[in-house]
């Protein structure tokens, strides 16, 4: 028993740096249609390390590389679940193409319970891309996904949802890249089919030099059809949400023409589209305060919240910049200076 155990470990480990050894497109070119399980061990210069687990499904004949991550913040808990629920259920023999399925991309954030940054070096993986090789655990992170994840990438979504503080409704979202224009009817068209009342658009603004900054956004840069996902709310994991981005992905997949779901449920068509956002920042810190919910209406210059100091004195009362519907907003009574408060949907006439 101890030397087949023994046989069996050392299969795992030269299979494991076996993957570290060749790309990821090269894996899955040399993979077998199925289902094969993996982990990237990624490190530092000076020893710092980070798993990357991630799924390769490689259906029975040929088509896209359809690539979709989630826990890029790792307490956005029904984006993680519905992955690996997809997981479970999809069938390689009915797969036109291939699924790279990451389901947690910060593994320290999400096991720490830390929101929005990885607690090794204290960094937002969403603000770090295009990332860099030679810096600390979160930029190497983001460095193998636009190396190695988004080189073997046709489609890409990124999904995301209300962390701990945050109060949102649920909408899919896009950048309007006008130099990729068949990239971004693509994307407008998948979220058109997607199943999600509210579609966002993005300005797709980076200026000369500038990073992307997000992961998303990286991979538009790079000509990708990328999109994201944000549902849940204040940390929560409703089985609805997660049933919901499951078959929002489902609707993709049967739009690209790589799969079909019995279970798949239609969508209804979109109700709200907004193509521009304006956004509060938190004047200080402090206690925050509004009766306003995520999907509100708001006009511009009314008062929709207000912060105060640790006694309750020194109001700062909180204004609308812009008339529109609060598409996410802080949830929680502590807030810290330049935190996003309200983020506005609005319609702007091109």
């Amino acid at each position: 028993m101890k030397n087949l155990l023994f046989f069996l470990f050392s299969i795992l480990i030269f299979q494991t740096a076996q993957s570290q050894k060749n790309s990821l497109k090269k894996i899955l070119v040399l993979q077998q249609p199925g289902i094969k399980d993996t982990i990237f061990h990624l490190s530092t210069l000076d020893s710092i390390r980070a798993d990357l687990p991630a799924t390769l499904i490689k259906g029975s004949q040929s088509g896209p590389t359809f690539t979709i991550t989630a826990g890029i913040h790792g307490m956005e808990y029904p984006a993680i679940a519905s992955l690996l629920q997809l997981r479970r259920e999809i069938n390689p023999q009915k797969l036109k193409g291939n699924l790279i399925i990451i389901p947690i991309m910060n593994l320290q954030s999400f096991y720490q319970r830390t929101p929005f940054v990885n607690p090794s070096d204290n960094l937002n993986l969403n603000r770090v891309f295009p990332g860099n090789k030679t810096g600390s655990i979160t930029e190497v992170i983001a460095d193998f996904i636009t190396t190695q994840v988004f080189d073997a990438t046709d489609v890409f979504l990124d999904l995301h949802g209300g962390d701990v503080n945050e109060d949102l409704i649920p909408f899919i979202c896009y950048y309007d890249n006008k130099e990729f224009k068949e990239q971004t009817r693509l994307v407008s068209r998948l979220s058109e089919n997607s199943g999600f009342s509210t579609i966002v658009s993005y300005p797709y603004v980076i200026a000369e030099g500038r990073p992307a900054m997000y992961a998303f956004k990286q991979a538009v840069r790079l000509g990708i059809p990328a999109l994201s996902i944000e549902i849940g709310k204040l940390g929560n994991c409703e089985k609805s949400d997660v049933s919901f981005t499951k078959n929002a992905v489902y609707l993709m997949l049967k739009e690209l023409q790589m799969y079909e779901s019995k279970k798949v449920i239609p969508g209804a068509p979109a109700k709200n589209k907004y193509n521009r956002q304006a956004y509060v920042p938190g004047p200080g810190q402090g206690l925050f305060y509004s009766s306003f919910k995520a999907g509100s209406r708001v006009i511009k210059e009314e008062e929709i919240g207000y912060i105060t100091d640790v006694f309750g004195r020194n109001v700062k009362i909180i204004t609308a910049p812009q008339s529109g519907t609060i598409l996410y907003k802080a949830g929680r009574l502590p807030v810290n200076e330049g935190e996003t408060l309200f983020c506005i949907g609005y319609k702007a006439v091109n």
